[in-house]
């Protein structure tokens, strides 16, 4: 069963708080690196819970983690751990803070060497899931084969975020990511 026919059969809130995110956002390309870094820290958070928590906490992570600012979560010392390891509000999981903070850090050195983490997908564009899941594994922590999928799948870099039937699908064609328009 696809998200498109899950959100469908969805009612009240719920369908609200899923149909948002799946008309506005899953599978649409994202040029700004901290929303592809914010991306990139939901999905790992959200391993072995619900998208739906994710998408609940969404607003308390963006607060706690100073609106996905790669270049401020990559500076963030002991003091900031114990923080978000207090902070009821996001997942208080040490293994997925460090992730955060370490992830951050990468992302700075591809800006770096890319001039944008974004180039850096859009670079080794093409591939395969498990060409994919390999370099992701290679250059990030607490990356595994669903978190990859799901992120890849989210930001438009992996086909099957929506049914070939669903009028999404044919929004996210129109809002080409910078590899196809090259």
């Amino acid at each position: 069963m696809s998200y498109c026919t899950v959100v469908d059969n969805m009612t009240g809130e719920r369908k609200i708080l899923h149909g948002r995110y799946h008309d506005n956002f899953y599978g649409f390309p994202l040029h700004d690196d901290n929303e592809l870094f914010g991306r990139l820290l939901l999905e790992i958070n959200q391993a072995g819970l619900s998208w739906e928590l994710m998408l609940k906490k969404e607003e308390a992570f963006r607060k706690a983690y100073h609106q996905f600012n790669v270049k401020k979560v990559a500076g963030y010392k002991e003091k900031d751990l114990e923080r978000l390891m207090a902070d009821a509000g996001i997942i208080r999981n040490r293994l997925k803070i460090n992730a955060a903070i370490e992830n951050a850090k990468v992302i700075l050195e591809l800006q770096k060497e890319y001039g944008s983490f974004e180039n850096w997908l859009d670079e080794h564009h093409p591939r395969t899931l498990p060409e994919w899941m390999k370099l992701f594994k290679k250059t990030f922590r607490f990356t595994g084969g669903e978190i990859v999928n799901e992120f890849l799948m989210s930001t438009g870099y992996l086909p099957g975020a929506h049914d070939e039937n669903c009028p999404i699908s044919k929004k996210i064609s129109k809002a080409k990511p910078a590899w196809k328009r090259k």
